[in-house]
């Protein structure tokens, strides 16, 4: 009969005068610290859902314009209002009357959109921030010039 005999198996961490002995009663650990391993994915996962969830939970709503919506010299709303990346603004208006358009910075200063600028036409329009800066105008004839434009940066 053949005896199995224990292998010997030198650590990296570890100086050659300690082997790591290894014997049949060793493979159940073994058998656990491959299944540990194989928890570590699984977990990393479950941590970066929460890290990104919690960004969202922190998120502030707010109602452009506060009870009188998205209208006519709103362009001072803004003033004393800390915004954050994430946080969710709501633009009520009759759409007839209005619309909601994402400008850059140039296109708030003069009043114009730009190629390719997001336009929402529901009358109850939600938008998240975005890092930086995020500028809102109204493109309906001489709307925006009237102040109905918001202008944030979002940390």
């Amino acid at each position: 009969m053949i005896h199995w005999p224990p292998l010997c198996i030198l650590p990296l961490s570890l100086p050659p005068i300690f082997p790591l002995v290894l014997t049949k009663s060793s493979f159940p650990y073994m058998a656990m610290a491959r299944g540990i391993a194989a928890a570590i994915p699984t977990a990393t996962a479950l941590l970066l859902w929460v890290v990104l969830h919690l960004r969202t939970a922190h998120a502030a709503t707010y109602t452009v314009g506060g009870s009188s919506g998205w209208t006519f010299n709103v362009e001072s709303w803004t003033d004393g209002k800390s915004f954050r990346a994430g946080d969710v603004l709501v633009f009520n208006y009759d759409p007839k009357d209005h619309n909601v358009v994402a400008v850059d910075q140039y296109s708030y200063d003069t009043c114009t959109v730009g190629e390719g600028a997001k336009v929402y036409e529901s009358g109850n329009d939600s938008i998240e921030l975005v890092k930086g800066e995020n500028c809102f105008i109204c493109s309906f004839l001489s709307h925006c010039d009237s102040g109905m434009k918001i202008h944030m940066i979002a940390l």
